[in-house]
C-alpha cells in the first residue's frame, strides 16, 4: 500500500479546504461578527496540517484502485472532521459530535441538521454551513483533481471511486479536463441561479447561500421556516426549477454546450427523470386539489417545489407536507427512493439505477413469453454489460439490507417504525428532512450521540456510493499481495 500518496493527496485536499473557508471568513469580516477570527485560526490550523501530510514521500505517483479508495473514504472524513471545527471553536454548535454530524450532513449534501433556532447564528457560520453543500455537491475530490496533475498524481481512480452513479466516463482525455468541464457547468449554474434570486429581492447573501442549497441539492437555510419564509412564488419557482436542473447529469449541459443535443434529447434517464417528476407533481396537484380545493396555481408551485425538493434530495420545504393527504405524502415517501441523475449533485439510488431495474423485470417478464429470444437491456442504445447489471442489483440488495440493519437500530432510540425508517431513508440517501421524528417542522437534535454517529456514517455511505465504504470494511483489502 502506498501510504505516501494518500497522505498526499488527503493533505492537499486540506489545503485546499482551508482556501475554502476564506470566503467564510470575509462573510464574518463584512458583517463585524467574532467568527471570522475562529475561520482564521481553523483555516491556519488545517493548512498546517495539510502541509505536513504533503510532505511525506511516497514510492509510486501512480494511484491504484485500492489507495483511490482508501483517498475517497479518508478525505471527505478528515475534510468533514476539520470543517466542523468553525461550528464547534464559534460556541455555535457546543457539542463536537454535533458539529460533526452537521458538517457531514453539509458536505454530503443531505440537510440533516441539529439546530433550532438557525436565524439566531452568524452569517459568517451560516455561509459556511450552506457552503459545503457546494463544496460536497459536484464532489470536492472532483475539484482537487484539477491540481492533482501540478503533483504528479494521475486522478482517474480517484474520479471511478468519488463520481455518484453506476458509471463513471471521463469527458476529456485528461482527468484534469474532465475536472474543468464539470466545475464550469457547476459553477455556471451557480451564477445564473444567483442572479435570478437577486432579481426576486434576495440579497447577495442570501441569493448565494440559497444558491449553494440548490445546486448542491443540500438544502440548509438561513430561514428557520426554509424556503416557505419567502412568500414570493417567484423566489419558490427559480428554486424549484434550479432543483431539477441540479439533479441532471452534468455531462449532458457538456453535451449542449458542444451543441450535441442529440445526446440530451435521446437521454433515456433524463427522459425518465423528467416523467416521474411531471407524474409525481400531477399526482399530488389532483390530490391537494380534490381535498383543499385550493388555488390551482398555489398548489401546482407547492406541488411541483416538493416533488422536486424531495427527488432531487434538496430537502427544502415551502409548506409542512405532513399535513397533505396519506396520499400525497406517500408520492414523496416513494420518491425519496429515487433520487437526481448518476453524474448529478442528487443523492439516493439514481434514476438510473431505476431505469435498469424496470428494463430488467421487462426483459423477464417478455423471457417468459419468448423463452428463446436473445433479449439484450440497453440504455442510450449501449449494450449494458453483465457486470454493470450485476453492481445495479447488488447496489439495490445492499441498499436494503443497510435500510433494514439502520432501522432497527434507531428503534433503539425509543421512536416510532416509521421515524425511524423514515430518518434512514433520509440520511442514507441524503435527503435531510423526511417523515415522523424527522419531518419537515423537526429535526435530529433529540437523537443520542451513537444515534448520530450512526446517521453520519450513513450519509457518508450514501454519498460514496455504499460500496467505496463497505470494501473498506473488508479483512481481504487490507492484505498486502505478493
Amino acid at each position: 500500500m502506498n501510504y505516501g500518496i494518500i497522505a498526499k493527496v488527503i493533505g492537499s485536499l486540506l489545503i485546499f479546504e482551508a482556501a475554502m473557508f476564506l470566503p467564510a471568513f470575509m462573510a464574518g469580516v463584512y458583517y463585524d461578527e467574532t467568527s471570522s477570527l475562529v475561520f482564521l485560526g481553523v483555516m491556519l490550523l488545517t493548512l498546517v496540517v495539510g502541509g505536513i501530510l504533503t510532505r511525506f514521500t511516497h514510492s509510486s505517483r501512480d494511484i491504484r484502485a485500492k489507495e483511490a479508495l482508501i483517498i475517497v473514504a479518508g478525505g471527505w472524513v478528515a475534510v468533514s472532521a476539520f470543517g466542523a471545527l468553525p461550528f464547534y471553536l464559534s460556541g455555535a454548535i457546543p457539542s463536537y459530535m454535533d458539529a460533526f454530524f452537521e458538517t457531514v450532513s453539509g458536505l454530503t449534501t443531505t440537510g440533516a441538521t441539529i439546530l433550532h433556532d438557525i436565524e439566531s447564528l452568524d452569517k459568517g457560520i451560516l455561509f459556511w454551513r450552506s457552503f459545503t453543500h457546494w463544496l460536497g455537491g459536484m464532489g470536492i475530490l472532483v475539484l482537487t483533481l484539477a491540481v492533482l496533475p501540478a503533483l504528479g498524481v494521475g486522478g482517474f481512480q480517484i474520479f471511478k471511486a468519488e463520481t455518484p452513479g453506476p458509471v463513471a466516463d471521463k469527458l476529456a482525455p485528461k482527468m484534469k479536463h474532465t475536472a474543468v468541464i464539470l466545475y464550469t457547468a457547476y459553477f455556471g449554474i451557480t451564477v445564473l441561479e444567483t442572479v435570478l434570486l437577486m432579481f426576486g429581492g434576495l440579497s447577495l447573501y442570501e441569493a448565494l447561500v440559497h444558491t449553494f442549497g440548490t445546486v448542491g441539492t443540500g438544502g440548509f437555510s438561513t430561514l428557520n421556516s426554509s424556503i416557505g419564509g419567502y412568500s414570493s412564488a417567484y423566489v419558490q419557482w427559480v428554486i424549484a426549477i434550479f432543483m431539477v436542473a441540479s439533479g441532471v447529469n452534468f455531462s449532458l449541459y457538456y453535451a449542449a454546450y458542444r451543441k450535441r443535443l442529440s445526446d440530451v434529447f435521446q437521454n433515456e434517464e433524463l427522459r425518465f427523470y423528467l416523467l416521474i417528476i411531471i407524474t409525481a407533481t400531477m399526482l399530488i396537484f389532483f390530490d391537494l386539489q380534490w381535498v383543499f380545493h385550493g388555488s390551482v396555481f398555489t398548489t401546482l408551485r407547492h406541488s411541483f417545489f416538493q416533488v422536486a425538493s424531495i427527488m432531487t434530495t434538496t430537502g427544502y420545504a415551502t409548506v409542512d407536507y405532513e399535513q397533505w393527504p396519506v396520499f400525497s405524502q406517500s408520492v414523496l415517501f416513494f420518491l425519496m427512493f429515487v433520487g437526481g441523475c448518476a453524474g448529478s449533485t442528487g443523492g439516493s439510488i439514481k434514476v438510473i439505477r431505476l431505469l435498469v431495474l424496470v428494463k430488467l423485470v421487462k426483459r423477464e417478464i417478455m423471457h417468459i413469453l419468448h423463452p428463446r429470444a436473445m433479449l439484450p437491456v440497453k440504455i442510450h442504445k449501449r449494450l449494458l454489460e453483465a457486470d454493470v447489471i450485476a453492481s445495479v442489483t447488488s447496489f439495490y440488495v445492499l441498499y436494503l439490507l443497510i435500510m433494514a440493519a439502520g432501522t432497527m437500530l434507531l428503534t433503539l432510540e425509543n421512536i416510532d417504525i416509521i421515524s425511524a425508517f423514515s430518518a434512514v431513508a433520509a440520511t442514507l440517501g441524503n435527503i435531510g428532512p423526511g417523515f415522523g421524528f424527522v419531518g419537515p417542522t423537526q429535526n435530529y437534535a433529540d437523537f443520542s450521540m451513537p444515534a448520530k454517529g450512526l446517521m453520519s456514517v450513513l450519509m457518508l455511505m450514501g454519498r460514496l456510493e455504499l460500496f467505496t465504504v463497505f470494501i473498506l470494511m473488508t479483512p481481504d483489502f487490507w492484505k498486502e499481495r505478493a
